[in-house]
């Protein structure tokens, strides 16, 4: 049976809310892989991987680097080196918001790698309450992160054709940053100018009722599978606040 728009949607987002509500770095663990192996049999894994990466990949270094060094709670000292103290502590804090993190990333961007994006579009404008516009930008912008992907891949490849090594270490790398941003930037507004266009030009902004031309098909049981998830990250939520209020009134 193929998902809903709306089900993929909800699936994701409870997951990622209800891993961070969780704070739990074995749950977070097990989120991570279970979306690294649907997103291989989806066959998107070095996709989604890759962009992950992107984004996990210094945000974990600079907690390890952060936290694993100066983690001002710190007990445990298994290394010093002047005011820089690795501890047992740190590192666990470390694990636990960077496998958090990395867990709601996967998650986001296994959902935008594989949602179909005009049965989203025609799922949110079959919704009377939502307008096309509305529609039609989220999906934009859950494309976003494979599009920008796609862009620096031919940018990079463009620059390396002129001469430019992109490939070197991380000095060159960071370097060359400022080279590979400035055409990016300047691509996603003429990207926007381009999709404004195409959006007045097809009547987006204009009054009066609208037909769609394709069909999503909403099961029931999809239905209620996500007001059940719905659910349940509510009451994650509630229960998160919940143990923290203690601590909280005690500080």
């Amino acid at each position: 049976m193929r998902l809903h728009p709306f089900t993929a949607l909800t699936a994701a987002t409870c997951t990622a809310v209800t891993t961070t509500a969780a704070a739990s770095w074995p749950l977070s663990l097990a989120v991570a892989i279970a979306a690294s192996v649907l997103a291989a049999r989806a066959r998107v894994a070095g996709k989604v991987l890759s962009a992950a990466a992107v984004i996990v990949v210094p945000l974990c270094l600079s907690l390890l680097l952060l936290h694993g060094l100066f983690f001002p709670e710190g007990r445990t000292v298994l290394a010093e080196w002047g005011p820089a103290r690795v501890t047992a502590e740190g590192l666990e804090f470390a694990l636990d918001l960077g496998s958090r993190t990395s867990a709601c990333v996967l998650v986001l961007l296994l959902f935008s790698f594989t949602v179909s994006v005009p049965d989203l579009v025609s799922a949110l404008a079959s919704r009377s309450a939502v307008p096309p516009q509305f529609g039609f930008v989220l999906a934009s912008t859950l494309t976003l992160v494979p599009a920008i992907v796609a862009r620096l891949d031919r940018i990079r490849q463009a620059q390396e054709a002129r001469g430019l090594l992109l490939r070197g270490g991380l000095l060159s790398r960071i370097a060359a940053l400022r080279l590979q941003m400035v055409p990016l930037v300047m691509g996603l507004i003429d990207d926007a100018g381009i999709r404004a266009q195409a959006l007045d030009a097809r009547g987006f902004g204009g009054p009066g009722p609208r037909t769609s031309y394709r069909q999503v098909e909403d099961p029931p049981r999809q239905r209620l599978f996500r007001a059940g998830a719905l659910i349940l990250a509510a009451a994650a939520v509630v229960l998160r606040l919940l143990a923290s209020w203690p601590a909280a009134l005690s500080a």
